[in-house]
């Protein structure tokens, strides 16, 4: 029998789990190790802003573990990896062998080298015990006082759940806008702005120097050039680093993340890693990097699983992608994002919030930034096709110069040219994927379709066909538009 173990409870966990039994023979036994209980931390501010339960935040329980026939060692770590005996060390000694070993052991939050950081009431806010304990905190307080040091994308997350509790907000941000790590200084201003106006407090530029405690246990922040906020509670954003640790010490080849091939191997021979700890393919090629979000966590568990159980399963590389919702404002950016390239387009309103920007490498659109209302449906699509766009690495052709003339009508160019289509042939598996079969409370997922978006959902059959009209209409129009260019050009040529 094939033994599978697997270290951490996140997306890569569960996913590589349900995968293995999707292509597996069923025969193969499946330990997971976890110091935490299954969840998903993108679940965590929903949960923080009281729109569900803590129970909420969890992927699987003991009725999921024995459907599935895993061996869960919950709130119990591994110490150990020895990767030429083919076992793992746990902290109460004891040591489990494995054939195949998937580490997902993801991130952990930076701490802050200052005085006064270990002090009650300065925390991080990444796990479940951080969010419990900043509830702790905060309960009974009307509205209570929170500084946040760091403005970055998952700092941000727990800021827009914090606002929809009503929190005092202000933010303390060392570099000179927020959001450095997603958007460049002129989008980054849109979101400052709107901040302003939500009531949140922003210091950029500044660096804290000191916490002290203050009156009535509430802290004293200090900040280079001299000033000062007071806070019930701090919360230390300043970023995340992966635990790599472990494999260092078995000898598996690390970087910045522990280095994986497009199969999610590692160096040493069985070993496997995925999420926020490794250090994978990217889309289009080029090095290695870590990307610390949902979608590539769940695609590397997903092509982990897969060739754990004996498929060979290849990953195209990952998307570098993030979107926010910062207190009502919505912001996106994928791919390379910050290239400064002269070949871009860029859209800003500053007194409406709204801000584009799209970057091309050839005939691809290679980054894009988006900022705008969260009611503002059509720049919400807009994210979605344009993703799309670059998820297939769609060459625009003589839809390029379209979206440069008409950056707000990504639409024509997206059925003109084949996305939709592509998207729908493709999957990371080859095959269709099953939905997971854990819901909380063992309740089946509920949805209400109304009519207002009804013809969206279940579109007749003769929208379908206008749609294919309109689509093979833009099909020719782009390639009338292509031969008149290519006529042009001869005739220059001449």
């Amino acid at each position: 029998m094939t033994k599978h173990v697997i270290i951490g409870g996140g997306p890569v966990a569960t996913n590589a789990i349900e995968t293995i039994r999707q292509y597996g023979n069923g025969e193969a036994s499946i330990t997971l190790i976890s110091d935490e209980p299954p969840h998903s931390r993108m679940a965590l501010p929903y949960w923080l802003s009281g729109r569900v339960p803590r129970e909420h935040t969890h992927t699987a329980d003991d009725a999921e573990f024995a459907r599935l026939g895993v061996d869960a060692r919950i709130g119990q770590r591994v110490t150990a990896i020895d990767t030429a005996s083919r076992t793992v060390t746990l902290c109460d000694e004891s040591t489990l062998e494995y054939d195949n070993l998937l580490i997902a052991t993801g991130a952990a939050p930076l701490g802050l080298p200052i005085p006064g950081a270990d002090l009650s009431g300065v925390q991080s806010l990444w796990s479940l015990e951080h969010t419990a304990s900043l509830l702790e905190a905060t309960e009974g307080l009307e509205s209570p006082r929170v500084t946040m040091i760091g403005a970055g994308f998952i700092g941000f997350i727990m800021l827009n759940a914090m606002h929809k509790r009503g929190f005092d907000l202000t933010v303390i941000e060392r570099e000179g806008h927020v959001l450095p790590r997603m958007l460049d200084a002129e989008s980054s201003g849109l979101v400052e702005s709107w901040l302003g106006l939500k009531g949140v407090t922003l210091h950029t530029g500044a660096s804290v120097e000191s916490i002290a405690e203050g009156e009535g246990g509430g802290k004293v922040v200090s900040m280079s050039g001299g000033g000062t906020v007071e806070a019930d509670v701090v919360v230390v954003a300043t970023g995340i680093a992966p635990n790599t640790q472990l494999a260092s010490d078995a000898g598996i080849q690390i970087d910045d993340g522990i280095i994986v091939n497009d199969r999610c191997q590692t160096s040493a021979e069985g070993v496997y890693a995925g999420g926020d700890v490794a250090q994978g393919p990217v889309l289009g090629g080029g090095d290695n990097e870590i990307h610390s979000i949902q979608p590539t966590a769940v695609d590397h568990g997903r092509i982990a699983g897969a060739n754990m159980a004996g498929h060979d399963a290849q990953y195209p590389g990952s998307l570098s992608l993030n979107i926010l919702d910062v207190c009502g404002l919505q912001n996106a950016s994928f791919g390379n994002w910050g290239d400064t390239s002269d070949d871009a387009v860029t859209i800003s309103n500053a007194a409406d919030h709204i801000f584009r920007k799209f970057i091309f490498s050839g005939e691809r659109i290679s980054g894009a930034v988006f900022v705008g209302q969260a009611n503002d449906l059509g720049m919400l699509t807009d994210v979605g096709m344009v993703k799309g766009i670059m998820q297939t690495q769609t060459e625009l052709g003589a839809w390029k110069g379209f979206l440069k003339e008409n950056p707000f009508d990504v639409r024509r160019a997206y059925i003109a040219t084949g996305v939709a289509a592509s998207l729908a042939g493709t999957t990371l598996l080859g095959q269709k994927a099953e939905p997971r079969g854990f819901h909380f409370g063992g309740e089946a997922p509920r949805s209400a379709v109304d009519g207002s978006h009804a013809q969206l959902i279940a579109p007749r059959a003769a929208a379908m066909e206008k749609a294919a009209e309109v689509a093979a209409a833009m099909a020719a129009e782009a390639a009338a538009a292509e031969a008149e260019a290519t006529d042009e050009g001869g005739e220059a040529a001449q």
